[in-house]
């Protein structure tokens, strides 16, 4: 069945890849040429990329090899996305612009003009007998002998009109090299906009949650949350640095770091993990594991925050003086024998006192709602990253992004301050968020 599956994913990739090259490409040359030949080229080497740089991530392979991969062909799929939209747009353009050019180049006849008969008055001369006029006279004069009338000048009694600028064929083309032109251009624009935002790094978001067992002491305590960071072979160091820096001009009182920090091993991207030494909170720097810390070696990266100054919650939880904080592993380590679990971490606290839970993935709200969490804080989703993927997103979550209530637990889910594969979003803008707390009490 997974043979079926992937032949399917393939044929259907295969298809929409054969439809964007065919009208960018075959459609928008007149025949085989060198610009034909230099698009069929781009539109092989573009997904041949791609799964290089996907593969090259999830083998492990030499990190240079990965950053020489990442760019081109994590681009590649985010442009390819905006390229179908755009062209599928264009299928119900295309039309009206041909019937337009058809309308204004249909080719007219040169009609004679049509006069009323005028009645001939009883002993008039017929036409035949009719003697050509002064003017007529002397110009044939002048006319050298043997030459011919003058046929381009304008006869009496006939309307001129200009044939038209395009054939069928060349409307065709017309029409194929602007809608590809307008695609091309619309999603260039729209992957270099989402790219742009993320490396300018993420903005703050400031959300106000009120707690009812929170005490009065409490009120107006801050977390600072951010998730999905994503260092790898395309977000390194310099972005990191970005995100230290935002989160600390915050001034949070604890900061919650909730998985997904990296893409890639401890070797590769130590480094690039190395300002999360600087967080500052009065109460400290908290962090959780997300599934793409399984994917590369999830023990390993517990010992590096922790050496950073990050303290790792697996399956655990630590009371602070106004409410308890706890955090379990994220599903994704089960495979490994280290997946979530809430009784060890929940299990036998007070639950007079608040609780604030950090967990990946949204869909563990369920048994966060079962052990009497007051807050979950989560991300995951990226808010979708790249729209329309918010539609299947919201389709495999509880909570997209933002603040929901469950029963008696709410659920914050952060968009995420990084990105995944491409290094870009649309309609997602990446966030770090502020959470409020704000005691019912006071």
């Amino acid at each position: 069945m997974v043979i079926v599956f992937l032949v399917l994913v393939l044929a259907v990739f295969g298809g929409l890849l054969w439809y964007v090259w065919r009208r960018l490409v075959r459609d928008t040359t007149a025949g085989p040429g060198v610009s034909r030949r230099v698009g069929t080229v781009a539109f092989v080497a573009g997904p041949l990329l791609m799964f290089a740089a996907i593969t090259s991530e999830r083998t492990g392979a030499p990190f240079w090899l990965q950053q020489v991969l990442a760019w081109p062909g994590f681009l590649w799929m985010a442009l390819s996305l905006y390229l179908l939209l755009a062209l599928l747009v264009g299928e119900v353009v295309r039309p009206l612009l041909l019937r337009v050019l058809e309308r204004r180049q249909a080719p007219t006849a040169e009609v004679p003009e049509v006069r009323e008969a005028e009645p001939i008055p009883a002993g008039a001369p017929t036409r035949e007998a009719e003697q050509p006029s002064e003017t007529t006279r002397a110009s044939e004069a002048t006319r050298p002998a043997g030459a011919e009338p003058d046929s381009g000048a304008e006869q009496p009694g006939t309307v001129p009109v200009p044939a038209p600028a395009l054939a069928g064929p060349s409307r065709r083309l017309f029409v194929s090299r602007v809608v590809g032109g307008a695609a091309a251009a619309a999603a260039v624009g729209t992957v270099g906009y989402g790219t742009y935002g993320v490396l300018s790094g993420p903005e703050v978001k400031r959300v106000t949650v009120p707690l009812a067992k929170l005490p009065r002491s409490a009120h107006g305590y801050r977390i600072a949350v951010v998730s999905d960071i994503h260092l790898g072979p395309v977000l390194g160091r310099g972005f990191a640095q970005k995100v230290v820096d935002t989160i600390n001009s915050t001034q949070p009182d604890l900061i919650a770091v909730v998985g997904d920090l990296v893409d890639g091993s401890v070797k590769d991207l130590g480094p690039a993990a190395a300002p999360l030494a600087q967080l500052r909170a009065r109460h400290g720097s908290f962090f959780v594991t997300g599934n793409h810390e399984y994917f590369s070696g999830a023990e390993e990266w517990v010992a590096r925050v922790r050496e950073l100054g990050l303290r790792p919650l697996e399956n655990a939880r630590t009371e602070l003086a106004d409410f308890d904080l706890a955090g379990v592993n994220d599903v994704a380590g089960e495979e490994e024998g280290q997946g979530p679990d809430f009784a060890k971490a929940l299990g036998d606290r007070d639950r007079a006192r608040a609780c604030v839970l950090l967990a990946h993935q949204p869909v563990q709200i369920h048994d966060a709602v079962d052990h009497g969490v007051d807050l979950q804080l989560s991300g995951h989703t990226h808010g979708g990253q790249l729209w329309p993927g918010n539609l299947v997103a919201d389709l495999a979550n509880p909570t997209l992004a933002g603040l929901e209530r469950y029963g008696d637990t709410q659920l914050y889910v952060s968009r995420g301050a990084g990105a995944w594969g491409p290094p870009t979003r649309v309609g997602a803008p990446s966030d770090i968020t502020v959470i409020e707390l704000a005691s019912k009490q006071s």
